[in-house]
């Protein structure tokens, strides 16, 4: 409040100091200002007179610098009066100005009159000024209990540089819960609105600070970012896609959050908190989403006519002041609903800001996504906007989509104006794509009839086939003489198994029919390897692991010799009937060799089977 009293200070002195602009008078000024959301309204009715001998054709507006920084849409059009037929609103331009020995605390703006007032002529029109971030909560931080409370301030009297007769003020409330107001001559309060005046005969630049302080739990519903993309398709659809970076921007919350005690009481554990938006989309919208980065959100509603397609959203939780949430919402809409021609080119006609209500945007950015080919784009747009282009790179594209970017800061839902992009388009471009994907599956196609009907495997008389086709009977055979070298091994395990009975039972015949046996399937084991044999040695690819067989055979029939040698040796010891340790000691040396002989045939048939 302070600082608030020492800029009215420095603002009356400025004003005090300043002369009155020209002969203009203002005879009758009403003033209405809503606070019924978090965005202020103020609409005001001003009948201006001349009373001087020029003709007059430009009246200034006045704003304090802190109200005008503040301020996101200003607009001026003709008072047509109650019970007259409405016409269509034909805005009166408005302008910046700079008038000469005016105070630096105050932004001026002009509107030029339809037509000169001449001496004792008289102009009735209708100005709107709408503020974004004028309700300064107080106090700043509220738990979740608490209700949250907004103060007001401005001026009784209305601010100009001309002499105002008869002027009268009424301040809206969102409901009867005032905490204070400044009380003035001439101030009366109904319920929810405070009126102040008439007051009558104020000279140029009267001013008279109010304060309103009062209950306000309305969504205070802030985008700090969001991003439109409006992609053209000319194949019948407008798609539009959303991303929101909202916050609260109420008093902030402070201490803990209770889901529970939210549940139980929302209208009192959760006052201050929004827990829905409203979106406004155009009618025959179809094919609408509303997600966020986890996923689909599901608490969202739909409901259409033929007017208007209202969807009602919920974030995945109550939004208290200074709690922020992210999402994107889609739709589709009809092309012929938005796109037109004219003079020989196309333009897209569709509205500029969010279809959210009563959302506050601090910074909107615009992508209108033309197709492929577009060429001599331009814009028109009601409000000044930064614009550029960029390219997209979709699918089938070849050298991008031309986008045009329009951004515009402090926008409210009166920005929410029709746009119009404007570009050329050739009905041959239309065609690219289809024949790009007709010609792309043409020739798979044609590729794959010349695979199923070309002959592409290699010739069974080149010498590159020859020489696989032998090397793979030349591993037959060695996995042939593999098998027969492992069947001989697995028979000198059965030797050894006979001695160890014999040990055992002391049984020689059973022993001697052992060897007897395993001298038989050793000999057909032979005879099996012979033809193997030859038919490596006569094989040139067969050249390479010939000496590792060759040697793998030797070394298996000194090992059944061993075997044979050591049967013979300890039955022949049964028989004389020596005792078990002259038995193991006579054949102790013969041990060590066959253990070195059956561990070199392992490593051999190893070495084979890698090869």
């Amino acid at each position: 409040m302070k600082s608030f009293r020492f800029c009215f200070l420095m603002l009356t002195i400025a004003i005090l100091a300043s002369p009155a602009l020209s002969d203009l008078v203002l005879s009758k000024v009403d003033r209405r200002i809503y606070l019924t959301s978090h965005i202020v309204r103020i609409s005001s009715t001003v009948k201006v007179e001349n009373a001087g001998p020029e003709k007059e054709s430009l009246v200034l507006l006045a704003f304090p610098e802190q109200q005008a920084k503040n301020m996101a849409y200003l607009m001026a059009t003709p008072h047509e009066g109650k019970g007259k037929v409405k016409n269509p609103v034909v805005a009166l331009p408005v302008e910046a100005a700079n008038p000469k020995d005016m105070p630096a605390a105050l932004t001026f703006y002009s509107v030029s009159l339809p037509k000169g007032l001449a001496e004792g002529d008289s102009f009735t029109f209708d100005v709107l000024a709408v503020f974004t971030h004028a309700l300064r909560p107080i106090p700043e931080q509220i738990t979740q209990a608490d209700i949250q409370l907004v103060l007001y301030q401005d001026s009784a009297h209305y601010l100009s540089p001309y002499a105002v007769k008869v002027q009268s003020l009424s301040v809206k409330l969102p409901d009867s819960r005032i905490e204070s107001y400044t009380k003035l001559e001439n101030t009366k309060i109904h319920g929810s609105e405070i009126k102040y005046g008439p007051y009558e005969n104020l000279p140029s630049f009267s001013y008279s600070p109010i304060a309103v302080h009062f209950e306000s739990n309305l969504p205070f519903a802030v985008a700090q970012e969001l991003v439109r993309e409006i992609e053209i398709s000319h194949w019948g659809n407008v798609q539009v896609t959303e991303h929101y970076k909202l916050i609260h921007g109420g008093a902030q919350s402070k201490g803990e959050f209770s889901r529970l005690d939210f549940l139980a009481r929302p209208n009192i554990r959760g006052a201050s908190a929004f827990r829905y938006l409203v979106a406004n989309l155009p009618p025959r919208a179809h094919s609408v989403y509303y997600r966020d980065e986890i996923g689909n959100i599901s608490t969202s509603h739909l409901r259409g006519d033929s007017k208007k397609t209202e969807l009602l959203i919920e974030p995945r939780y109550p939004m208290f002041g200074g709690w922020r949430t992210a999402f994107t919402i889609g739709y589709g809409l009809p092309l012929q609903d938005f796109l037109y021609e004219s003079d020989g080119k196309r333009f897209l006609n569709i509205t500029f800001s969010s279809p959210m209500v009563e959302l506050v945007i601090d910074a909107l950015i615009v992508k209108v996504v033309l197709p492929e080919g577009s060429s001599d784009i331009s814009v028109a747009a009601s409000f000044p906007v930064e614009k550029w282009q960029e390219t997209k790179i979709s699918h089938l594209d070849i050298d991008g989509r031309p986008v045009v970017v329009l951004k515009k800061t402090n926008v409210v839902p009166q920005h929410n104006q029709f746009f119009q992009v404007y570009y050329h388009f050739s009905q041959l471009s239309m065609l690219r794509e289809p024949l790009m994907l007709i010609s792309g599956f043409f020739f798979f196609f044609v590729a794959c009839i010349v695979y199923m009907h070309a002959d592409i495997s290699i010739s069974k008389s080149s010498a590159s086939y020859l020489a696989k086709q032998q090397w793979e009977e030349v591993q037959a055979v060695i996995q042939q003489v593999q098998n027969i070298i492992s069947r001989c091994l697995t028979t000198h395990d059965n030797l050894e198994a006979s001695l160890r009975d014999l040990s055992r039972t002391g049984n020689i015949q059973a022993c001697k029919a052992a060897r007897k046996a395993a001298d038989g399937l050793l000999k057909e084991l032979s005879k099996e390897l012979k033809p193997l044999l030859t038919f490596l040695r006569s094989s040139p690819s067969a050249a390479q692991v010939l000496p590792k067989v060759e040697e793998l055979v030797a070394k298996e029939r000194e090992l059944q010799e061993k075997v044979m040698v050591k049967h013979s040796t300890v039955v022949d010891g049964y028989e004389k009937k020596s005792g078990a340790r002259d038995i193991e000691n006579r054949v102790a040396l013969q041990q060590q060799k066959l253990t070195a002989l059956r561990q070199e045939v392992d490593d051999l048939l190893e070495f084979i089977d890698e090869i």
